[in-house]
């Protein structure tokens, strides 16, 4: 008796642990997950300071004038692009692919702009082609625009004539308005003055009281700002052209502004339309669970949780919804989108353009990849512009 009381209070004993042990491995399981959705949700609406440099400069040859660099996506995208190297310090123009291996690609070296590209051991390709509008040979002004945080800093691009004309040029997340530099010739030779904003939270204009990302939901305040400036300069006809986050930001502007009237057309490049998909997508990317990519979107959208993710109000994702909300568009719309995206799938912009065939015009690309259309194929993709805007805008 006195034994099998023994091993029944041996065998409680070690039930007791189990259970303990069980309990704090479901504690810590709950807290990683806990503590990963709030790692991504906070990264969705912070700022990055800097951009990574993710690409490995193997070699350098000044005389035949080419750079191989890691094989990667990006690496391997036919075209021109921006190479941003030793963490910013230096900037080169690449073309052509003139050679691979299969952990190699050497591209053609079309400038180097600064910095020493011969001792660069990382860098990071980039839609990015120009640095400055002067580069155009055009005449033009730095200029700031009036927002309500302060004075946001925007080059302005004067028409070849004088005209009423102009297009209001807004960059995606995480990047400036040099993004935009690419769309100055195709408007300036349909006749449109060209303004390049900043907005808010950018590295040089005035940062939201929270420092943190609205998604579009506040910077399209920083737009209507814009439309102000531009009103008062003499526009009376604006498009707004958005890439990427802008392009969510200009759909905001177009249906909120007062100044909305003055608007006549929305040109859309690699854009997010509804960020509820755009979001899960990039989940995907991370191989996060459906439940945490899920709980993200609750996270920034809920009032009760800004003081977890340090958002002032939160992200309002049903009114970011343009696929939701297509009947609320009257403008005539470009809408162009890589199906190979690779950030932000096209499937929002394919079922806008399904949904209102009667003012979208759509150009689908492949293989082009997020916000580097021009990049892949700029004759297609001025055209795209040019050709719209002769017949659905003017």
């Amino acid at each position: 008796m006195a034994v099998s009381r023994r091993h029944a209070v041996r065998g409680y004993r070690w039930w007791a642990v189990a259970l303990v042990v069980t309990g704090v491995l479901v504690a810590l399981a709950t807290l990683a997950v806990a503590s990963l959705t709030l790692f991504v949700a906070r990264t969705v609406v912070i700022p990055p300071k800097r951009r990574a440099d993710d690409t490995r400069v193997i070699s350098f040859d000044p005389d035949a004038a080419t750079v191989t660099l890691s094989r990667s996506l990006d690496a391997l995208l036919p075209g021109e692009y921006s190479l941003w190297f030793t963490g910013g310090a230096g900037h080169a123009r690449v073309g052509d692919i003139v050679g691979e291996t299969g952990v190699s690609v050497t591209r053609t070296v079309i400038t180097v702009d600064f910095g020493d590209l011969t001792t660069a051991r990382r860098g990071r390709l980039s839609g990015w082609f120009y640095l400055e509008p002067g580069e155009f040979g055009h005449p033009f002004t730095d200029v700031e625009i009036e927002t309500e945080l302060g004075p946001a800093p925007a080059w302005l691009v004067p028409a070849a004539q004088p005209s009423g004309r102009w297009v209001i040029q807004v960059h995606g997340r995480a990047v400036s308005r040099e993004e935009t530099l690419r769309a100055i010739p195709v408007f300036r030779d349909a006749g449109y003055s060209s303004l390049l904003i900043s907005y808010r939270n950018d590295q040089n204009a005035p940062a939201s009281p929270d420092g943190r990302y609205g998604l579009g939901d506040t910077e399209w305040h920083d737009v209507d700002a814009a439309l102000q400036y531009a009103v008062d300069h003499g526009a009376t006809d604006v498009v707004l052209m958005g890439w990427s986050m802008g392009g969510a930001t200009v759909l905001q502007a177009a249906t909120r502004s007062d100044l909305a009237g003055v608007v006549r057309g929305i040109a859309l490049d690699s854009p997010v339309v509804d960020w509820i998909t755009a979001l899960r997508y990039q989940g995907e990317l991370r191989n996060l669970p459906n439940p945490i990519r899920s709980a993200v979107l609750v996270l920034i959208g809920q009032g009760w949780a800004r003081r977890l993710t340090g958002q002032l109000s939160p992200i309002d994702l049903p009114r970011l919804n343009f696929v939701r909300r297509a009947g609320e568009l009257q403008l005539p719309i470009l809408l162009m989108h890589s199906d190979d995206d690779g950030f932000v799938p096209s499937t929002a912009s394919h079922a806008l353009a399904e949904v209102r065939p009667d003012i979208v015009t759509y150009e689908a690309f492949t293989v082009a990849a997020h916000t580097k259309l021009w990049n892949y194929d700029r004759r297609r993709w001025n055209t795209a512009i040019a050709r719209w805007l002769d017949s659905a805008v003017d």
